[in-house]
């Protein structure tokens, strides 16, 4: 039993949770799914019509992602189902290669994350600067929004490629919108926005939808509604074998990488606010894996992709959620609703859905985000966000992603390469008196240089220039404290200042190197270059040793320029002329070689 446990991670997964469940236990389980299915059933309804297929197909979804994904997902709490964030990049896959498209491309990217989790990538999805991820959520918030204004305004127009091109249409062409589908929308945004304020445990969205479609019916309103819901989970318009393009699938492999993206990214991000939220652990491996494997079967029946809900998950939370048996209870509730109420839902008027779906995309904006770049002034977080934003509104999301991401990289290198500074400045005998050394004179030839920040391509410039003034002293000193990373250009730049030094007659110390840049400097040769011997903990040091050198041979300076020394003054003075030790102390004592 112990080793069938090893090889399959999710049932040492499924013991750890439950170990020690009671009665207790299960109530609380049963109790957070009833009320995640109650705040779960209107979103899936309208995320099936977003996504461009209808609300049978996002009840399914959200069924199946229920069992599947929640059974085998990388977290107790994680709940699963179509999503705004979803529905609004399917609008334009659909559009353009149909349902069957979506449902092909769903497949594909369902063993994409498969990979991905298998790999053990999880940790690495998530890595994507917040300005882009308030960006693409900004973009499909707009997707959604425009996407739903044809129910709302209760018309039809023609499709298009984008949403921002949808948009337009709106202000080119005259409008006659419906005044019964724009009440009953009012009505459904208006309950959502007054309900919360006064009962926060009712779910506003599934209130607002009871009030609207009553309405609706008891005035014999003729509006666009739902229709039939197919009393099954096995649609009779869903995907097989046979219908599988197996000779075209490459032209799908783009739109199932946007599905596979955005499903590992939201259900990732889902998983670590809700880690944060429940206290619980979270697995992103496995939550891949358990993603992958449930948009691999969704299309087999009828669904959409799916991906973790992070409203649903807080709701789930929020209610008392102890296992992953709280989205079993919760599926099994809509499951229960397409069987039992499926002649009532058929009635609930598109309008209605529209209004949900209009709140949503307010809601899910990532609003706070925004309001902490816009009062602190980060100008570099506002370019990534409104570049992600309308990237993400106008192409797909994968290459909003890249487009974002290449964005927040060249802001970030432009950022790093400003921020390395390098300073000079002659040496302090005062200072060195503080830490113990009698020196007090300094000789003129020695010069500190400082460098602080990353030595990359970016900010070579910037080093070289400030080393135009080295040929004016024999030894220079270079301390790298404040250096956390050199690259390849780095150290050319390096060897060059060296490499011109030492052809002056010059010599070069370098001081308080970090781990990595001193192994960077023993790569390239740079260490041999210098000698281990001007290879310094702190320039202190370097400082105190080369004087102690003065003090007995003079300066190398003033004896090439027949210069007098006042070093070597001060040093005869103090001996009273008397003959100077031939042995000094090495700089190998004081060299930093681990």
């Amino acid at each position: 039993m112990h080793n069938l446990l090893g090889r399959l991670p999710i049932l040492s997964t499924w013991q750890r949770e439950f170990a020690g469940y009671s009665p207790t236990h299960l109530r609380s389980d049963i109790l957070a799914g009833l009320t995640t299915g109650a705040v779960a059933l209107p979103l899936a309804l309208a995320f099936g019509v977003a996504s461009g297929a209808d609300a049978p197909a996002g009840l399914i979804t959200a069924i199946l992602a229920g069992l599947i994904i929640g059974g085998l997902g990388g977290a107790a709490y994680q709940i699963s189902g179509p999503t705004g964030a979803m529905s609004a990049i399917l609008i334009a896959i659909s559009a353009r290669y149909g349902i069957e498209g979506v449902w092909v491309a769903t497949l594909l990217a369902g063993l994409i994350m498969i990979g991905l989790g298998l790999a053990r990538l999880g940790r690495y999805i998530a890595f994507i600067p917040s300005p882009v991820i308030a960006g693409f959520t900004g973009g499909i918030a707009l997707i959604i929004a425009i996407g739903q204004l044809d129910n709302v305004l209760g018309i039809q127009t023609p499709k298009a490629e984008n949403a921002l091109e949808k948009l337009l249409h709106y202000f080119t062409h005259p409008l006659i919108p419906d005044r019964h589908t724009l009440v009953i929308a009012g009505i459904v945004i208006a309950i959502m926005i007054v309900l919360p304020r006064f009962h926060k445990g009712i779910p506003a969205s599934l209130v607002g939808i009871i009030v609207a479609t009553a309405i609706s019916v008891g005035l014999g309103w003729n509006v666009p509604i739902i229709g039939d819901i197919p009393q099954t989970i096995l649609l009779d318009h869903r995907l097989t074998w046979q219908t599988i393009p197996w000779d075209h699938l490459g032209d799908l492999l783009t739109p199932a990488v946007s599905i596979a993206a955005l499903g590992a990214i939201e259900s990732l991000l889902c998983g670590a606010v809700g880690s944060t939220m429940s206290g619980k652990p979270f697995d992103s491996n496995q939550e891949l894996v358990a993603q992958g494997i449930g948009n691999l079967l969704i299309p087999f029946f009828g669904g959409v992709p799916a991906t973790a809900a992070i409203a649903r998950t807080s709701v789930a939370i929020k209610s008392g959620a102890v296992t992953r048996l709280t989205s079993i209870v919760h599926a099994l509730l809509l499951l229960l609703s397409a069987l039992a109420l499926g002649p009532i839902l058929r009635y609930v008027p598109l309008a209605a859905l529209g209004g949900v779906l209009l709140m949503t995309a307010w809601r899910m904006n990532e609003w706070e985000s925004i309001h902490f770049f816009v009062n602190a002034r980060l100008r570099h977080a506002l370019i990534g966000f409104f570049i992600t934003m309308l990237a993400t509104a106008a192409l797909d999301l994968t290459q909003a992603i890249l487009i974002g991401i290449a964005i927040s990289a060249v802001i970030y290198l432009r950022q790093s390469a400003t921020s390395t500074v390098v300073t000079s400045s002659p040496i302090n005998p005062q200072q060195l008196q503080g830490q113990g050394s009698p020196i007090t004179a300094t000789c003129p030839s020695i010069h500190v240089y400082y460098l602080t920040g990353p030595l990359f391509f970016g900010s070579v410039t910037t080093v070289l220039e400030a080393f135009e003034t080295a040929g004016d002293y024999h030894t220079i000193i270079i301390s790298m404290r404040g250096v956390p990373l050199i690259d390849a250009m780095g150290i050319q730049a390096l060897h060059q200042i060296v490499e011109e030094h030492h052809a002056r007659g010059g010599e070069v110390i370098f001081t308080a190197l970090q781990p990595n840049v001193l192994e960077m400097f023993k790569r390239t040769g740079l260490f041999d270059l210098v000698g281990a011997r001007n290879i310094y903990w702190s320039s202190a040091h370097a400082i105190v040793e080369l004087h102690e050198k003065r003090l007995v041979a003079g300066c190398p300076r003033c004896h090439a320029h027949g210069d007098s020394c006042q070093v070597l003054q001060m040093a005869r003075e103090r001996l009273g002329n008397q003959p100077t030790p031939l042995s000094l102390p090495t700089a190998s004592s004081s060299t930093h070689t681990s």
